[in-house]
């Protein structure tokens, strides 16, 4: 079974930095040979997304609305939902871990169904609360991850 990674964040970029850091994430992810899982739409998602695709990685989107033609074209597996944004918590229930990069509520959302539930929360350049492990990039991320987590 390969695990499932979540990386969460915004629906707008506001940043070319933003832009790259989603991209190297999924990039990351899918080079570890981990599943990337997000909310399937633009973004911080779909940068990611992209990122994972660049490298061959394989990618779940949880699409909050009705019509798998709503994913970003780097999606795999759409998941349609119909559920708005509390399809948030099938991403979070299904990963391993979070990544949050950047964001708004939706984002905090995510960060905080993940730590109600015991999941490693890493955080690069998003919300600033108690709980979430600040790290600079996804590498730094999955190498915290790998050494103290137990993959489930």
């Amino acid at each position: 079974m390969r695990n499932l990674i979540a990386v969460v964040g915004g629906s707008v970029i506001k940043s070319d930095e933003i832009k790259e850091i989603a991209f190297e994430a999924g990039k990351e992810i899918a080079k570890r040979g981990y599943v990337l899982i997000c909310g399937g739409m633009s973004g911080v998602m779909e940068e990611a997304s992209k990122g994972a695709k660049s490298v061959g990685g394989l990618v779940v989107g949880i699409l909050p609305g009705k019509d798998s033609s709503e994913a970003n074209p780097y999606i795999d597996i759409p998941i349609v939902t119909a559920m708005s944004h509390a399809r948030n918590a099938i991403i979070v229930r299904s990963c391993c871990c979070v990544i949050a990069i950047d964001g708004e509520y939706g984002t905090l959302s995510e960060i905080a169904l993940a730590k109600v539930i015991n999941k490693p929360v890493f955080g690069i350049k998003t919300w600033d609360i108690e709980g979430i492990i600040k790290v600079s990039n996804a590498k730094e991320a999955l190498d915290i991850f790998e050494r103290d987590y137990k993959l489930l």
